[in-house]
């Protein structure tokens, strides 16, 4: 059984970032924590505490009982305190608001795709191809929509691009803390998106050039995303499509980071026989990626929304395991690493050095 998340965190102050589930778990008090930031009562409270019902109501500018009834939820949630008519954040809240990117996009994604369980998770549970035609997941998530330029191609991927990148940027600890990249000089990330991954790992390690490969327009997104950062110049991005060709180069590492999970078997297992080709002898080929979702010990928290309804597309690390051992990797090795849900790390070495 995983080791639960508190402990982790407790232990561990570089998972303190899993604080923000803990004020997403249900779809009532992640509702009235939107609707806060959306008034700037947040915004409000993190300089101005404690404060009135009044003077609140003058950042709101809305109707008292509304607000009143708002300020209850918020309270119940754990986001508020109220000491004699003055509101606060907690202590707690504003820990998680250290981490104001994952906890305002996990609220904002798991609000999008909330029709997508309430109305239509029969179908998923009956009927995946039906649900794959009507669910907001899918359209967000819409691959050939980063293969030809246009306005609207744009926005799009721009969309589920900043739910990914804001994950891995905090995602990325975990694989960090699960292998030794400082004798890494060169590396291939297949779907690397954004290059979040690929920078977390520059910031770590100064003497590593990474090559991220994806899709046209996500990479036009990423050399963006990048461009502001002091890594940039050790970060390239190269447009293609693994269903068609690599790069025929050396690289020390190539990674799969939250990208194969996406694919059915046989894919899979052809793209990491072209990652393999893309190696060197001796380097070594490494998958990031969740565990099948366990769900019974514990509901997972509303947060979650964007995980939960691709449960049917996660893979136990044996299948990744056979696969290397397949193509003749060695020292293959599997490290669990705990975050909101279990991930692992898969890593193997190419034969020939």
């Amino acid at each position: 059984m995983a080791t639960p998340v508190k402990r982790r965190r407790d232990l561990d102050p570089e998972l303190e970032f899993l604080v923000v589930d803990d004020f997403l778990r249900d779809l009532i008090g992640a509702r009235a924590l939107k609707t806060a930031f959306e008034l700037g009562l947040i915004d409000h409270l993190m300089t101005r505490h404690p404060s009135t019902l009044p003077e609140l109501g003058e950042t709101a500018k809305g109707d008292p009982t509304g607000l009143s009834f708002l300020l209850d939820l918020l309270t119940g949630a754990n986001v508020l305190e109220n000491r004699n008519g003055g509101f606060s954040l907690t202590a707690a809240f504003r820990i998680a608001m250290r981490y104001r990117d994952l906890l305002e996009t996990k609220l904002d994604f798991a609000g999008f795709l909330a029709s997508d369980y309430l109305d239509l998770f029969t179908g998923l549970v009956v009927d995946p191809p039906g649900f794959m035609r009507k669910a907001r997941l899918f359209q967000l998530f819409d691959y050939k929509r980063g293969l030809v330029p246009s306005v609207e191609n744009y926005e799009c991927t721009r969309g589920w691009m900043r739910l990914t990148t804001t994950l891995t940027r905090y995602e990325t600890r975990g694989c960090l803390k699960a292998h030794d990249f400082s004798a890494v000089r060169n590396m291939l990330d297949i779907g690397g998106n954004s290059g979040e991954f690929v920078l977390q790992l520059c910031r770590k390690h100064p003497q590593l050039r990474a090559t991220v490969m994806d899709l046209p327009l996500v990479c036009d997104i990423g050399q963006e995303h990048v461009l502001p950062e002091p890594e940039r110049d050790r970060i390239a991005f190269l447009k293609g499509d693994i269903r068609e060709a690599l790069p025929a180069r050396d690289f020390d590492l190539v990674s799969f980071k939250s990208m194969l999970h996406d694919w059915p078997d046989e894919l899979a297992k052809t793209f990491m026989a072209r990652a393999a080709e893309a190696l060197k002898p001796g380097g070594t080929m490494l998958i990031f990626e969740r565990t099948p979702l366990d769900v019974t010990e514990q509901l997972p928290p509303f947060s979650s929304l964007p995980t939960l309804l691709f449960f049917r597309s996660y893979r136990a690390p044996a299948f990744y395991v056979g696969q290397l051992l397949s193509q003749g990797f060695t020292d293959i090795q599997t490290v669990e690493v705990t975050l909101e849900v279990p991930f692992f790390v898969v890593t193997g070495k190419k034969p020939g050095a």
